[in-house]
């Protein structure tokens, strides 16, 4: 046998043996997620980007699984609510939009939440960064949901030095609003690392990090924008200083793992809460982005951010866990809402006080590139437009008049050029059926049902937006 085929069998045999070993023996992993904001499938080295360069990512992907069909929401607040529940977010109102910072609904205080589930399970939970599941009502933050320990912001487009919107604060630790100086990548950092040089070897935890890099507005340290002087255009030399600073905060955050003895025993999961910005109207509301080129860079893949083509589900994403995940590509299809099902059975945890999940355990697909259980993804079911794949057929129907049908084979064509409804329709009717089907079991947009009350209120003239105080239960209107 050839001594290089050898060397590779012996070595997956290894890695198999000590991740069943671990595993059998109980020894329950740490569990480090970290979650990117708006960032571009191609922004990252290990997918490609010539001009940003990613070093940290770069070898957890090098050495881990590096998924190429890694899925997600549209947009931000419903990626993160159903990493949170492993459900789809129509199930319980959360599949429109992302939280506006008028509102005051927030995730079903009746779902079970990640942390919660691990935190029977013994686990220690902190959340360092972007919450935006719900900030109008404590009832909705992450102390009040399972966390432990909460640091950062709980809606999550805030200036990246003054931590405001609109002159108003979002900034907390546990509960209390914080005023401090800082980069926000860089503040998120550094707690990541002090919150890791604190805990207990012998008590797992799981560090839910979630940047607000690199979403708009587009700011960076003079010292990251100067590292590229070679980018040509200033808002993607900008952006470009915002990835940089980003991966390097989580090249610290493993490095502390390192230090503290704890990295072999941890499990390091990243991704982006949805595909990078290609539409100025997805863009943000605290600059005008009509007149600006928007930065990011999905590859291959179609528009993004918000849309509901590849562009804006399919994301970057890597694992790493030495000794457990063989360094590999991974091809299976995963959805976020796998990984809380997932994570669980790693930790240990119940799942029984879960309502019923979506997601499904794909620790063989993580960590051996096996065939992923998962044949479907739901890209989102809302009243004007919905998506599904089975297999490599993906069809998009868009219902608000004049509709629209969109099918595609992703198999031959993940670019999504040719569509293909008019020369397939039973495809087309067998899709749609799945479609209908699931939303007569859809629950009412929050984000329409609230967004007509602010209108009515605006109309009486009464007061929307948050005080100067915060964006607390007690000064939001």
């Amino acid at each position: 046998m050839n001594p290089s085929v050898l060397k590779t069998i012996l070595t997956a045999l290894v890695t198999a043996g000590l991740a069943m070993t671990a595993l059998a023996e109980g020894k329950k992993p740490n569990i480090v997620h970290i979650v990117a904001d708006d960032l571009g499938w191609k922004d990252v080295g290990f997918n490609g980007c010539a001009d940003i360069k990613t070093p940290n990512l770069d070898t957890l992907a090098a050495g881990g699984a590096k998924f190429t069909q890694f899925y997600v929401q549209p947009m931000c607040t419903p990626t993160r609510a159903c990493l949170m529940t492993g459900r789809y977010p129509f199930r319980y109102g959360l599949q429109t939009a992302v939280i506006p910072s008028v509102s005051a609904y927030g995730l079903d205080t009746t779902e079970w939440l990640m942390p919660e589930c691990l935190g029977e399970a013994g686990y220690k939970t902190a959340i360092i960064g972007k919450w935006h599941l719900g900030h109008a009502d404590k009832k909705y933050w992450p102390k009040q949901r399972g966390f432990d320990y909460q640091y950062g912001a709980m809606i999550g487009e805030l200036d990246y030095f003054t931590h405001d919107e609109h002159g108003v604060l979002d900034w907390y630790r546990d509960n209390k609003p914080v005023r401090e100086k800082g980069y926000t990548t860089q503040l998120i950092g550094n707690d990541a690392v002090k919150y890791i040089n604190e805990q207990d070897p012998s008590k797992p935890f799981y560090l839910y990090l979630t940047f607000n890099a690199p979403h708009t507005p587009y700011q960076a340290p003079q010292e990251y924008i100067d590292r590229y002087k070679n980018i040509e255009d200033p808002t993607r030399r900008t952006y470009a200083g915002m990835v940089a600073c980003l991966d390097d905060q989580i090249g610290r955050v493993v490095a502390a793992l390192d230090k503290k003895g704890l990295r072999e025993n941890t499990l390091i999961l990243f991704h982006s809460d949805n595909g990078g910005t290609r539409n100025a109207m997805f863009a943000g509301v605290m600059a005008d982005m009509s007149k600006v080129k928007i930065p990011c860079d999905n590859g291959a893949y179609r528009d993004g951010k918000g849309s509901l083509f590849e562009g804006a589900t399919r994301v970057c994403a890597c694992a790493n866990w030495p000794g457990h995940i063989k360094a590999q590509t991974v091809d299976g299809l995963i959805h976020a809402v796998d990984l809380y099902p997932t994570l669980a059975a790693l930790a240990g945890a119940a799942t029984t006080k879960c309502k019923p999940l979506d997601g499904l355990n794909v620790w063989d697909t993580i960590a051996e590139g096996k065939p992923s259980p998962r044949t479907e993804i739901i890209y989102n079911i809302e009243p004007f437009r919905a998506a599904v794949r089975q297999g490599g057929w993906k069809l998009i129907w868009r219902t608000m008049l004049p509709s629209s049908v969109d099918l595609y084979n992703l198999s031959d064509d993940p670019s999504e050029k040719n569509n293909l409804a008019a020369a397939n329709p039973e495809k087309v009717a067998a899709l749609k059926e799945r479609l209908d089907a699931l939303a007569r079991e859809a629950v009412k947009p929050l984000f329409l049902v609230d967004q007509f009350k602010v209108v009515m209120k605006n109309m009486a003239g009464e007061p929307i937006m948050p005080t100067e105080e915060g964006f607390g239960a007690d000064t939001v209107p």
